[in-house]
């Protein structure tokens, strides 16, 4: 019975969050590089996309978290595991994170992680909800070390994928005569 409280609290927690968030318009897709570059520059440096408040960086995303949500879900979410916590709310408040705070197409926050070095927008995520959490009990944050665990963990998977992957095709590219002659000049 407690298991399953603790799967409805945590899935309330993600869908109080996401009853915050604003339905956004669609942004027409770009057509070239130039175009999808001129918008990212643009998106980077918003306060705000869609009506939804960015964060500037990951102690703001803490405080906005804190503001969005209800006292009761935050003690719910501050009395469970660590560990649970971050993967229990990974597809619920995760997902709303990365589609709110603009992720995948670039905002503010986004580019602060990135310069911290999280790349991937899961990962992002991630590092917010459990930092969220070790703020709420009080313990070091310790963001060296989650983003190093991340950027490992992120390898291994590449590794794993890499291993298991098929060669398509292998081949030989033949170098012009005329092209070696100008290195061996050079």
């Amino acid at each position: 019975m407690r298991k399953m409280k603790e799967k409805v609290l945590f899935f309330c927690l993600g869908f109080l969050l996401a009853g915050a968030s604003v339905l956004h318009a669609q942004e027409e897709p770009v057509a070239t590089e130039a175009e999808y570059d001129k918008a990212y520059e643009r998106r980077i440096k918003q306060e705000y996309l869609y009506g939804v408040y960015i964060p500037k960086d990951l102690s703001d995303a803490i405080v906005q978290l804190n503001k969005l949500a209800d006292r009761e879900s935050l003690q719910k979410f501050r009395m469970a595991e660590e560990e649970e916590a971050v993967r229990k709310l990974h597809f619920s408040l995760g997902r709303w994170i990365i589609h709110n705070w603009g992720f995948y197409g670039g905002s503010r926050l986004s580019v602060a992680l990135k310069d911290m070095g999280v790349h991937h927008p899961d990962d992002m995520a991630r590092l917010i909800i459990r930092s969220m959490h070790r703020s709420l009990n009080k313990k070091p944050i310790e963001v060296k070390e989650q983003v190093i665990a991340l950027q490992e963990a992120r390898e291994a998977e590449r590794k794993k994928r890499m291993e298991s992957a098929e060669i398509l095709y292998e081949g030989k590219r033949q170098l012009n005569r005329d092209s070696v002659e100008l290195r061996k000049q050079r």
